[in-house]
């Protein structure tokens, strides 16, 4: 399974960053990647999602993202890093976690795949940087949906 989602995240690189989209090749942001492999290996997403913007809940400071995870995901807590896993990253300390990218490399240069404003969807090093705005991680299997 976790083979399979990161060759299906990988067919999306290339794609354009697009705000509220999920089409492989023509845009989608992070959680239309999300969206968009999950159909790629599953064939249905698991629930409507409703239209956001871009601040998400931040207004509100609800953690709306974590919450639909852990209603269609494992949550991981003392787990190694393993591909296939889904990470929810939080971009400010103090912020709501609305960031998600898929483990693709978990080796010694770890690497996930994510659409991010401005590049579209790419493969990045889980740099430091990075690894330090993990909210939570998640497995997905075909249990979970």
């Amino acid at each position: 399974m976790t083979r399979a989602l990161v060759n299906a995240a990988r067919g999306w690189i290339g794609t354009p960053y697009m705000h509220q989209a999920a089409v492989k090749g023509a845009g989608c942001d992070c959680l239309g990647l999300l969206r968009g492999v999950w159909a790629d290996v599953f064939g249905a997403e698991p629930e409507k999602v409703p239209s956001y913007t871009a601040d998400w809940s931040e207004p509100q400071g609800r953690e709306l993202l974590f919450e639909a995870a852990c209603r269609h995901m494992t949550p991981l807590t003392d787990t190694p890093l393993q591909s296939g896993q889904v990470l929810l990253f939080r971009m400010r300390q103090g912020a709501v976690a609305k960031h998600l990218g898929i483990l693709a490399e978990a080796g010694v240069v770890p690497t996930f795949i994510h659409a991010y404003a401005g590049h579209g969807v790419i493969e990045s090093p889980l740099s430091a940087p990075w690894r330090r705005r993990i909210a939570a991680r998640f497995a997905v299997s075909e249990g979970t949906y």
